[in-house]
C-alpha cells in the first residue's frame, strides 16, 4: 500500500493525509458520541416518541449518525487507497446516497409540522398523530431514495457485467461514465432542494403572519416557531452547499491537486461532518423539554458514576 501511495503523493503530502485522517476519526467519534447521547435522551421519555417533532428529530439523529459512520468508511478506503469490488461499493453508496437526503427532507417535514402547530392548531392533533408520523417517515425515505434510484439506474444501463467484479476506489465517481450523468445527478438534487426551499419560505411567511396577529403566549410561541424555521433554513443551506462542493472540487482538481485536497478536506469538515452533529445539538438544546431531559440524564449519569 505504501508503494502505491508513493506513486500518487510525495512523502510530505502522505504525512499530511495521515494526520488529517486521524483528525477526522477523532471528530467522527466525538460527533457520534454526542448524537448517541441525544438518541438515548430521546428514548428515556415516553412523551418524546409520541410527539411528531421529537420523532422526526430522532430520525435526523439516526440518519446523520448512520451517514457519518458509512461515509467515514469511504473516507478511510479513499485515503488509504483500499480498493473494493464495485458490487460492494454499490451497497455502501446506496446507503450514503439515501441518507444524505433523508436529513434535509426530514427538516422540511419538521418545518411543516411547526406550520400546522402554529397556523392550524385545531387540526394539529389529527394531522400529527402517531400513525401519520409513521407514514411521514416512510414518505421521507421514499422521496430520499429517488436520486439514488435515478443515479444507479443510469449506472446499471451503462455498466457491463464484468465491471461489477472489478476493484475500484469506492466513490460516487465510479457510477459516472458520462458527463450527462453528473448533470442529471446535479439537476435532481437542485430540483429537490428548490422544492424544499419553496416549502420553507411558504411556512415562514405563513407563521410570520400569525406571529404579527397574535398576542401574549401565542405571539411568543409563534416567534419561537419562526426561529425554528430559520434554523431549519440554515441547516438546509449547509446541505445545499454540501451538494455544490463536488463541482467546485472537480474544477480545482484540474488546476492544482494540493489546493483541491485542502479544499476537499475543509468542505468535508465544515459542510459534511459539523452540520451532522452541531445542528441537531443546537436544536436539542433550544427545546426546553428536551434540554431538561438531557440535563437530568447527564446529571443522573454523573451522580451514579460518583456513587460507584
Amino acid at each position: 500500500m505504501a508503494d502505491n501511495n508513493s506513486q500518487f503523493f510525495p512523502e510530505s503530502l502522505q504525512k499530511q493525509i495521515k494526520d488529517r485522517v486521524i483528525i477526522v476519526q477523532i471528530l467522527v467519534i466525538i460527533f457520534l458520541c454526542i448524537n448517541l447521547l441525544l438518541i438515548i435522551t430521546f428514548s428515556k421519555k415516553e412523551c418524546f416518541y409520541t410527539t411528531t417533532r421529537y420523532v422526526l428529530f430522532a430520525v435526523t439523529l439516526l440518519s446523520d449518525s448512520f451517514l457519518l459512520f458509512m461515509s467515514n468508511i469511504l473516507v478511510i478506503f479513499t485515503q488509504c487507497h483500499i480498493s473494493i469490488q464495485v458490487w460492494l461499493c454499490i451497497i455502501i453508496c446506496v446507503v450514503v446516497l439515501v441518507y444524505v437526503t433523508v436529513t434535509p427532507v426530514t427538516l422540511t417535514a419538521m418545518t411543516l409540522e411547526r406550520y400546522v402547530a402554529i397556523c392550524m392548531p385545531l387540526r394539529h392533533g389529527e394531522l400529527c398523530s402517531t400513525r401519520n408520523t409513521i407514514h411521514c417517515i416512510l414518505i421521507i425515505h421514499c422521496l430520499s431514495s429517488v436520486p439514488c434510484i435515478v443515479i444507479l439506474s443510469t449506472f446499471f444501463v451503462s455498466a457491463s457485467l464484468s465491471f461489477y467484479k472489478q476493484y475500484q476506489l469506492c466513490s460516487m465517481h465510479v457510477f459516472m461514465f458520462y458527463i450527462w450523468q453528473q448533470h442529471l445527478r446535479s439537476a435532481i438534487y437542485q430540483l429537490q432542494f428548490l422544492i424544499m426551499c419553496i416549502i420553507l419560505v411558504f411556512c415562514y411567511v405563513k407563521i410570520m403572519k400569525v406571529a404579527k396577529a397574535a398576542s401574549g403566549e401565542d405571539k411568543k410561541s409563534s416567534k419561537k416557531g419562526l426561529r425554528t424555521v430559520v434554523l431549519h433554513g440554515f441547516q438546509l443551506l449547509l446541505c445545499l452547499i454540501e451538494l455544490w462542493c463536488p463541482f467546485i472540487e472537480a474544477a480545482l482538481f484540474q488546476i492544482d491537486y494540493s489546493l483541491f485536497y485542502n479544499v476537499r478536506y475543509a468542505n468535508y469538515i465544515m459542510f459534511f461532518l459539523a452540520p451532522r452533529c452541531l445542528s441537531p445539538l443546537i436544536y436539542g438544546l433550544r427545546d426546553e423539554v428536551f434540554f431538561h431531559a438531557l440535563k437530568n440524564y447527564v446529571s443522573f449519569g454523573l451522580c451514579k458514576r460518583n456513587t460507584i
